[in-house]
């Protein structure tokens, strides 16, 4: 099994930048692919990012692309998301999530484990 909680959300101007953690407890983990979702306010959750488990391969929405970067510490059990020219269409609550042997879906019913969520704020 494994948990996954979220930290390094925030408020920020638009231009900013902001690094969220996914730490994860749990056997195996580095057998996981691991995402990164996002719901705005009045708004469906949505994809941002994945990284697949064996390769590392990564995937992003066009929306972020150029902008946000999605990395791994094995060592440390820790997914990244490094967030780079925030804008005020990026303020969500983002969650990580995780799927065993996944090649990073875009879909969020793909991923059985998700964490709690963290709130980031960009003021124009």
């Amino acid at each position: 099994q494994v948990q996954l909680a979220e930290s390094g959300g925030g408020l920020v101007q638009a231009g900013g930048s902001l690094r969220l953690s996914c730490a994860a407890s749990g056997r195996a983990f580095s057998t996981y692919a691991e995402a990164w979702f996002r719901q705005g306010p009045g708004k469906e959750r949505e994809f941002v990012a994945a990284l697949s488990w064996s390769e590392g391969i990564t995937n992003y929405a066009d929306s972020v692309k150029g902008r946000f970067t999605i990395s791994r510490d094995s060592a440390k059990n820790t997914v990244y998301l490094q967030m780079n020219s925030l804008k005020p269409e990026d303020t969500a609550i983002y969650y990580c999530a995780a799927e065993h042997f996944g090649l990073g879906s875009r879909q969020p019913e793909r991923y059985v484990h998700w964490g709690q969520g963290t709130q980031v704020t960009v003021s124009s």
